[in-house]
């Protein structure tokens, strides 16, 4: 009889711990929508403002850019700053041999940005810029890698606290954050699905060329 019940107790802790994998992985699948499809982001990369055709990772955000207009005194401009996110779409179940269809293509409509920094100082406004949504349109069709540009930092954060407070402080004094980035988009069934990437943004009021 004890050994009855022993085999019996083995059992069940057998049965609980299968019940708990089947129940993470079921969790980590749901976290990504309902569709049988989901994105993958391959790179998130940042270009500063006023030389939007060089990528790269982090990103130097400058708070105000002095520009010459013919005269003694240059002009400061306040630009944006833009990301660029490199994504893919993949099956949930890979054993479908032909891979995803053109039902699977998943076209993104929003993204979200929220900035954070590693001390825990999160206020907005105070510590780190507000954060922001933003429209988009674009669709990832098979695991064709599919490329998009949007602002990573809009240009009237860099006219509120606390990235106002750096001009002028000429790079000694800056900001360090990270961008968390999360886009949202449907399947060509309906299927919401959202994948997130992060970047890191430092800001300051950086040496401008001559």
């Amino acid at each position: 009889m004890r050994i009855f019940q022993f085999q019996t107790a083995t059992g069940l802790a057998l049965v609980l711990t299968s019940a708990m994998g089947m129940a993470s992985c079921a969790s980590e699948l749901t976290r990504t929508g309902a569709s049988p499809a989901y994105l993958v982001i391959d790179s998130i990369l940042g270009a500063q403002g006023n030389n939007s055709s060089t990528f790269g990772t982090p990103l130097f955000s400058d708070v105000q850019t002095l520009v010459d207009n013919g005269t003694a005194v240059r002009s400061a401009v306040v630009y944006n700053d833009l990301g660029q996110v490199r994504m893919r779409v993949l099956l949930k179940n890979p054993t479908t041999p032909t891979g995803p269809s053109s039902l699977n293509s998943i076209t993104v409509n929003r993204y979200h940005v929220e900035y954070r920094r590693s001390d825990g100082r999160n206020t907005p406004g105070v510590d780190v810029p507000y954060g922001f949504d933003g429209g988009a349109t674009f669709t990832v069709q098979g695991d064709a890698p599919t490329t998009f540009a949007f602002d990573v930092v809009r240009n009237q954060a860099k006219l509120e606290p606390p990235l106002k407070t750096l001009v002028g402080a000429g790079g000694s004094v800056f900001v360090s954050t990270i961008a968390e980035i999360t886009f949202y988009g449907r399947d060509q069934a309906g299927n919401e699905v959202q994948v997130s990437g992060t970047l890191q943004v430092n800001f300051g009021d950086w040496a401008d060329g001559n």
